[in-house]
């Protein structure tokens, strides 16, 4: 298992001395919020690239349907190259809310989900090379030689991991078909169990769920990651879910903490940094 954490509040500098600080203790990956209106993702993340060697570096999450395909590949490929393949990005359809809403409406979940299928098709197909093309009922694109950047570090592009929506015991689940599609689950449990917390039980379960979708699809299992959003010291998951070898048996390959709940003053920001110092929970 290896151990990340979201950064949920702050400028790109401050990003960048927590992820920095992140390295020196022993972290695997820092995460950024991502939102229409505020500080930029991609900054802070580029702002952290030039100031650490090692840790990994990511969105939590992206709302994939909201973002013009050729963008998405243009940051993350120039991302992806100036931390020597660090880049990782945690995608979703986004939650909609005020900082949404106030600038776009909602287009209705059918929309949004096509607009997230298709904008990874197209930004897989750009970072695969030229020649691309792709005719699909929100984006075309037809192939072009015109500014073609280098292709980024990982191959055959900096790595997705998708939001995996699920109702344990439910058959056809078409948000967890997509997720085992990329390169890695981020599970978000719904429907009866929503608002109850995940267990290494029902991550088990889906994890099952996911493997078999991507054998029946020719997709390799091994490099494939499996996220849990969590928070060891127990305000995001009960004390008696926060063995971490029982989620890494269930198939947990990330541990992410989320501290959405510290508050956005001095004394929040002073509890982030003094959590990063601490350390993964293992």
């Amino acid at each position: 298992m290896r151990y990340g954490f979201v950064v949920p509040f702050g400028d790109a500098r401050e990003f960048a001395e927590l992820a920095a600080l992140g390295e020196q203790h022993g972290w695997d990956a820092a995460f950024t919020w991502e939102a229409l209106w505020g500080h930029d993702a991609w900054v802070s993340m580029t702002a952290a690239a030039m100031t650490t060697r090692t840790i990994r570096l990511g969105t939590m999450l992206t709302p994939v349907s909201r973002i013009r395909p050729w963008d998405l590949a243009s940051r993350a490929a120039s991302l992806d190259r100036l931390s020597n393949g660090r880049l990782v990005i945690g995608a979703g359809l986004g939650a909609l809310h005020d900082g949404w809403t106030a600038f776009e409406r909602d287009e209705g979940r059918r929309a949004r989900v096509r607009k997230l299928e298709e904008c990874l098709d197209v930004y897989a197909g750009l970072l695969r090379g030229q020649p691309f093309g792709y005719d699909g009922e929100v984006y075309q694109v037809r192939p072009t030689t015109f500014g073609s950047p280098p292709e980024p570090v990982q191959k055959p592009h900096p790595p997705v991991w998708l939001v995996g929506a699920y109702v344990l015991g439910r058959k056809n689940q078409p948000s967890l078909a997509r997720a085992a599609r990329w390169d890695g689950l981020i599970p978000q449990r719904i429907g009866d169990e929503e608002g109850k917390p995940q267990s290494p039980e029902a991550l088990a379960e889906v994890v099952e769920r996911v493997r078999g979708l991507r054998t029946d699809s020719g997709l390799a299992w091994s490099g494939y990651d499996v996220v849990v959003e969590a928070d060891s010291t127990g305000e995001f998951l009960t004390a008696s879910t926060l063995d971490q070898q029982a989620w890494a048996q269930a198939g947990a390959t990330w541990w992410v903490e989320s501290w959405w709940s510290l508050p956005d003053d001095d004394r929040g920001h002073a509890q982030l940094r003094r959590r990063v110092e601490w350390g993964p929970p293992a």
